[in-house]
């Protein structure tokens, strides 16, 4: 099969960053299914494990695509289902033609989504879900936090293009950071109710925009710059998910007097780990899934490339690093 191997610690413009091998079809495990990737999409972390990891090795998460072949274990997939999934950290990614995925964290596909805007959401969906869900501990129900309030960090980017969605859903009122014209528009489309401008103190924006604090925050960016203005925006008891990596240390104590609860959000730990709920990830993975088929949800999928290159895929981690994300970049193999 045709997999591209990203050179480790290579910056994403190096000419040899990416590079095409052939490989053996691997052989699934008793919880895997061996999946025939149709499309593929991009993710931060994409870009964060070439930096780091400590060899050569094939890079991508997101994937939609047909299962080819199950594990002894198997029960709940079979050869031929359409499938979309987020992948596990501590496996070879998705940038391949096969890959193999333990079944507890894969869902059946939305039917009424074409394979591209499918390849887009999982990792971002899961995210978000677990963000706002499992972490902030708002209900997971359709206006079940109506009178709530959050505030997304990063509106436009991947994981807030779908936090804003589902926070809408959720009945929140949803206050998004964006600062173009054209991630305004994107981020009101999705369900934002205001938006404030990233590039100003967040806390002087959201009192000009009529509100003193919130009940959540959400940051998916940039958390080193707004971590003084997070301390004033929050209220009292309330909670901040954090999903992005500082440079440096940060002073926590700025949230002490409110009594804050602060907590990470990292969608690898259940598969990372072997968690008892590993299988939360496949299940809210079903719910995305009828949530975008129902039309309560939509793709983030902005961008569409064609090929399993080593071009394509170079090209997209330059695009991620550019700073001008806005939802997602996906490819068709």
């Amino acid at each position: 099969m045709k997999a591209i191997i990203a050179k480790t610690g290579s910056k994403a413009q190096d000419t040899d960053a990416f590079t095409l091998a052939d490989q053996p079809i691997p052989e699934p495990g008793a919880q895997d299914l061996l999946v025939k990737v149709v499309s593929i999409s991009m993710n931060p972390v994409d870009t964060k494990v070439r930096e780091r990891m400590p060899a050569d090795g094939v890079l991508g998460w997101d994937a939609y695509g047909v299962v080819e072949k199950t594990g002894n274990d198997v029960e709940c997939f079979k050869k031929g289902d359409t499938v979309y999934y987020a992948g596990d950290l501590t496996r070879p990614g998705t940038n391949s033609e096969y890959h193999l995925v333990d079944q507890r964290i894969a869902a059946i596909a939305p039917e009424k989504l074409s394979p591209e805007d499918a390849a887009a959401m999982p990792l971002t969906s899961i995210t978000a879900w677990e963000g706002l869900f499992d972490r902030l501990g708002f209900t997971p129900e359709a206006d079940a936090n109506t009178g709530k309030s959050i505030l997304i960090v990063g509106g436009a980017g991947g994981v807030g293009s779908v936090a804003t969605q589902l926070a809408h859903w959720a009945g929140l009122k949803v206050f998004a950071t964006a600062s173009r014209t054209e991630t305004v528009d994107w981020c009101k489309k999705l369900g934002a109710d205001v938006t404030i401008n990233h590039r100003n103190n967040l806390a002087e924006e959201l009192k000009a925009a009529g509100t003193e604090t919130v009940d959540a925050i959400f940051c998916t960016t940039q958390m080193e710059r707004h971590w003084e203005a997070m301390a004033d925006c929050i209220r009292p008891q309330g909670r901040i998910v954090l999903i992005d990596d500082p440079t440096q240390p940060l002073d926590i104590t700025v949230f002490k007097r409110k009594s804050v609860s602060i907590s990470w959000e990292f969608m690898y730990t259940r598969s990372m780990f072997k968690t008892d709920d590993m299988a939360e990830q496949g299940k809210l993975l079903s719910k995305v899934a009828e949530l975008l088929d129902g039309g309560t949800l939509i793709s983030t999928r902005q961008e569409t490339l064609h090929g399993l290159t080593p071009e394509n895929i170079q090209a997209m981690h330059i695009k991620q690093e550019s700073g001008t994300m806005m939802g997602k970049q996906v490819l068709v193999l």
